[in-house]
């Protein structure tokens, strides 16, 4: 039997209520925005390290090398890499808790559910993919001895800042790669991988740049297919 539906009607203090209930956009509790900030930190530290570990290891044995250093201060230079990518790793779940308000993102996979943004991702990422600053941050990423040549500074705070200005050129080589995660949902574990192998091939394999280009061009391609396919 179906429940009676009330035919009195609503005051106006009810109807401003139900208004004001329907306009305002979910936030979220500081404690899950924590965990989601978290998330992201973890996973970028996991997605990005095994790339970035020549340069954390070539830069510990320049600065052994070094005459006014005993041990290198490579926990330093790490914590700023970290700081960069946790930087990011903001900015994401702001995006992300965005997302989610206007109804584009879904709660429980944390992937897009709008074919729009999927296909703006894509193209955006792909067409970054080929641009000249891309091909900057990459090249940076790609010679670490070149930065630690430029950019050597001795002591913790050195370390510190070259830390910090490598991760901030790494952000910039990979951070729409990272985005791409809201279109094949950022707990796909498949999908984590692969975006990691991208990166890893990127920065490592003699070919790295064409892969990069490779990635771009599929992103481009999938994201116009995504739209008028």
């Amino acid at each position: 039997m179906k429940p009676l539906v009330s035919l009195a009607p609503m005051s106006g203090d009810d109807v401003h209520a139900s208004g004001m209930m329907m306009a305002q956009p979910m936030s979220w509790p500081v404690e899950h925005f924590a965990l989601i900030f978290s998330m992201w930190w973890v996973m970028m530290a996991a997605m990005m390290l095994p790339s970035a570990a020549p340069m954390i290891l070539l830069y510990a044995r320049a600065a052994m090398n070094a005459q006014n250093m005993v041990q290198p201060a490579s926990g330093s230079f790490l914590a700023g890499y970290l700081l960069s990518w946790g930087a990011f790793s903001l900015a994401a779940t702001i995006l992300q808790l965005l997302l989610e308000q206007v109804g584009l993102l879904m709660p429980m996979f944390m992937a897009s559910q709008s074919r729009w943004l999927s296909a703006a991702i894509l193209i955006s990422a792909g067409i970054y993919q080929l641009s000249p600053l891309k091909n900057v941050c990459l090249r940076h990423c790609r010679n670490p001895a070149q930065f630690l040549s430029s950019h050597f500074r001795p002591g913790p705070n050195g370390a510190l800042r070259m830390g910090l200005l490598h991760g901030i050129y790494c952000v910039g080589c990979c951070w729409l790669l990272m985005v791409l995660l809201f279109v094949g949902g950022v707990m796909n574990l498949a999908w984590i991988a692969l975006l990691t192998l991208m990166v890893a091939a990127e920065k490592l394999l003699p070919f790295g740049r064409y892969v990069s280009i490779a990635a771009g061009v599929a992103c481009i391609s999938w994201g116009m297919v995504m739209l008028f396919g």
